[in-house]
């Protein structure tokens, strides 16, 4: 599986545009040597900075400049409209065949919708992201900072990625509404499995329960859901402070009771937590290894302990910056060296900035039909970040063990609350079976001496560990880097614990919220004038997730081992970089937001979510240039209006009045047919039923993938983004049975016969 190490960094052609910023960003973090063709003028100083901290860039002049340029890149990374993309031949196939040629366009390079243009509000309403956030009782809104374009950036360097650990130079399709429907949690698996979709909740998470609770000084996310000590010791600090109410009756103690009353529960819980301050809350709850955190603005990112003990923050430097440059949030691990200084964006030296051909990728000694054909993956993950890795390196043909038990229990598989459908049991969990397909399942009791003896004696066996214990779980059994390397010298162990497995913080208990509200992302949920109401799907997850995956592909296509000490916290902090900057290099433009209009944009005019045919139905429309609002006009009657943004703007209130009577009645698909055709960026506020029943460009493509599972039969998966031309992934197998490979694993690796099986099992070790 091994290549040998090449030490030249990987050259990547920048051809991006904001639809993957993110993605060319990323590979910076890796260490390749990114050019881009555009200085960026167009940016804001923070975004500017952010985005392009650490390129280069190049003009060019024509398309044999380009050709030119392209035949150096080991990498050439594209985005934009698929009628705007300059690596296309008219037959769909890359322009430059020797290279990875990765294409993020908003909906695909087929179906129906190939040509549907999106900004990050369409693109998230589209993939089903904006449903889920906002008040009960306004508007859908989707996550701030584009979160869209950069879910759709990252998957577009996985996807290069990808194709470089398969050795085969290949045209890679990133659909970046699938990239955001592939980010929902339980959105479209609920529809899928219960016939019923989750809807915006103002932060109150509907499998854990965990929201945003106001104290008196500020605000704090926490509740009570996970192991049952997460209660006790809550309840126990509560009653420390005289502020229990009724909850030290027994009745309470029932975890099923208290989740059908959970109403009651946190109306204590949130009184407990005014009478407090949110740092000292935050304190206490460390202390007691509670999962409790301060909400906090992106402006104290650069002031965080545990960023600035891990060195984890980037120093830009260059023209048009303080003196001795400006701290920004780093990369989600330290693939570059620690403290990382990187340039503004700047010209390349010379004529080109690469004066010799692009390397040849290394041919396997076998083909491969999918790119980590061969790499054998043991996952000791739960719940959702893990398992959305170890899913990714499964979809592409890697061996996934995943070592689990009744003994440390999945919540994913074993608490009802997160079962999606009343009645399934753990084998039959719709959360479980999305996120642990193409996967092998092997029941090792870890707290048995010889259940943890067999798991380091699985580690030879294996190329990549997944673990997301808490810090120091791992050295108490002998599995810490060091001892793994004694037992695998090539072996890559990624870890990912909540905010690294170093700092003052390391010890701190952590959910999907609490990453939020430590990472600035949280905060940036209050409509103005309002509090914070955080998210309600586990974004912070995914995005952790695919930092992992990236790590984990840039080992292997270094071809050596190594130890990825990801914090979900910097991969998080990583997104709000511009949010970071601007109280230093100042916003591109004053916010226009209000309460009643929360999706207004300071780059488009109208730009929000409007009322269409039925409850609670909505159509998200963006109009950011003159073109754009005069085909508008066309199919509205509009306040008459110059074309320009700031001419529109003065007339904002009267043309969302407008238009939102005009759409109101409507049907909701056809009227963003109609936009769309006009050139006008629209899409339907999708809820899960409408992804997965009503979206034919995702139809058409073949997003939900049926796989037949042994308890639910024939049953929809979320499917595949990074779409690889040579080397394409694929669904072969449902989640497995608790434990439905362990004697197919351990004889096939180990070499156990069926006499130490049943003996194994008769001891307790493999249940």
């Amino acid at each position: 599986m091994r290549t040998d190490p090449d030490p030249t960094p990987l050259r990547v052609l920048d051809l991006t545009d904001e639809l993957a910023f993110q993605g060319a960003r990323l590979l910076v973090g890796i260490g390749a040597d990114v050019v881009r063709t555009e200085s960026g003028a167009g940016l804001g100083p923070a975004a500017r900075a952010h985005w392009h901290a650490g390129k280069r860039w190049t003009p060019v002049r024509d398309m044999a400049e380009l050709d030119a340029l392209a035949a150096g890149a080991d990498v050439v990374l594209e985005s934009g409209p698929r009628a705007r993309l300059r690596g296309l031949r008219e037959d769909g196939s890359s322009r430059w065949p020797h290279a990875v040629h990765v294409v993020v366009t908003p909906f695909g390079l087929t179906g129906p919708r190939r040509d549907w243009a999106v900004d990050d509000l369409v693109l998230a309403s589209a993939g089903g992201m904006t449903w889920l956030g906002g008040r009960p009782d306004g508007q859908p809104t989707p996550p701030p900072r584009e979160q869209a374009f950069q879910i759709a950036g990252a998957h577009a360097a996985i996807g290069a990625l990808l194709a470089v650990v398969s050795g085969s130079p290949q045209l890679v399709d990133i659909s970046a509404q699938e990239a955001v429907a592939a980010t929902l949690e339980t959105a479209a698996v609920a529809w899928i499995h219960a016939g019923r979709f989750p809807v915006r909740s103002g932060g109150v998470y509907e499998h854990v329960a965990h929201q945003i609770f106001e104290t008196a000084d500020g605000y704090v996310a926490g509740g009570y859901s996970g192991s049952p000590r997460m209660w006790t010791d809550l309840l126990a600090w509560m009653a420390e402070r005289g502020e229990a109410g009724d909850l030290l009756d027994e009745r309470w103690q029932d975890a099923a009771f208290r989740w059908r009353e959970r109403p009651h529960v946190d109306e204590i819980v949130r009184r407990f937590a005014q009478g407090q301050s949110a740092a000292g809350i935050a304190e206490e709850a460390r202390r007691r290894a509670l999962p409790w955190a301060e909400v906090v603005p992106p402006e104290r990112l650069t002031a965080h302990p545990q960023l600035r003990d891990r060195e984890s923050l980037v120093t830009v430097t260059g023209e048009g910056l303080p003196d001795g440059g400006v701290e920004n949030v780093g990369f989600p691990w330290a693939a570059l060296p620690r403290p990382v200084a990187l340039p503004a964006l700047h010209e390349a030296d010379g004529d080109a900035p690469w004066h010799h051909p692009a390397r040849e990728h290394r041919q396997r000694e076998q083909s491969r039909t999918r790119a980590m054909e061969g790499v054998r993956v043991l996952d000791l993950t739960w719940v959702l970040a893990g398992p959305y890795v170890t899913k990714q390196f499964g979809e592409h043909g890697a061996d996934i063990v995943k070592v689990e038990s009744r003994h440390r229990q999945d919540p994913t598989r074993f608490a009802p609350s997160m079962h999606l459908r009343p009645g399934s049991d753990p084998d039959d969990s719709g959360y479980f079976i999305n996120f642990n397909r193409n996967k092998r399942s092997v029941a090792l009791n870890l707290r048995t001496e010889e259940g943890r003896r067999l798991l380091r004696e699985l580690v030879p066996h294996c190329d990549v560990v997944v673990e997301n214990f808490s810090p120091g779980v791992l050295a108490r059994w002998g599995m810490d880097y060091a001892s793994l390397r004694e037992l695998n010298p090539d072996v890559v162990l990624v870890s990912m614990a909540g905010v690294g497995q170093t700092g003052p913080w390391r010890e701190a208990v952590t959910f999907a919220d609490t990453l939020a509200a430590m990472s600035g992302l949280s905060y940036e949920t209050r409509d103005p004038g309002g509090p914070p109401q955080g998210l309600t799907f586990g974004l912070g997850d995914m995005i952790a997730a695919n930092s992992a995956v990236l790590a984990t592909l840039d080992l292997l296509a270094r071809g050596r081992g190594g130890h990825v000490d990801l914090s979900q916290l910097e991969a998080m902090a990583a997104t709000m970089g511009p949010a970071a900057l601007e109280p230093v290099l100042g916003a591109d433009a004053p916010d226009p937001r209000t309460a009643e209009h929360p999706n207004r944009s300071p780059h488009a005019v109208p730009h929000g979510v409007y009322p269409v045919a039925g409850v609670d139905r909505w159509l998200a429309v963006s109009v950011t240039d003159e073109g754009q609002w005069h085909a508008l006009t066309r199919l509205a009657e509009l306040p008459s209006s110059e074309g320009d943004l700031a001419s529109r703007r003065e007339h904002e209130d009267e043309i969302d009045a407008a238009l939102a009577a005009w759409t109101r009645g409507q049907d909701g698909h056809k009227l963003a047919e109609l936009l769309q055709a006009e050139g006008v960026p629209a899409a339907v506020v999708a809820t899960g039923q409408d992804l997965v029943e009503a979206d034919e460009q995702l139809a058409a493509r073949g997003f939900y993938t049926v796989l037949d599972h042994p308890l639910t039969g024939p049953v929809p998966h979320e499917g595949i983004v990074a779409r690889l031309a040579a080397t394409p992934g694929g669904l072969d197998r449902p989640a497995p049975l608790l434990g439905q490979h362990t004697g197919e694993v351990l004889r096939e690796l180990l070499g156990l016969t069926d006499e130490q099986l049943t003996a194994l099992t008769a001891e307790g070790v493999t249940e």
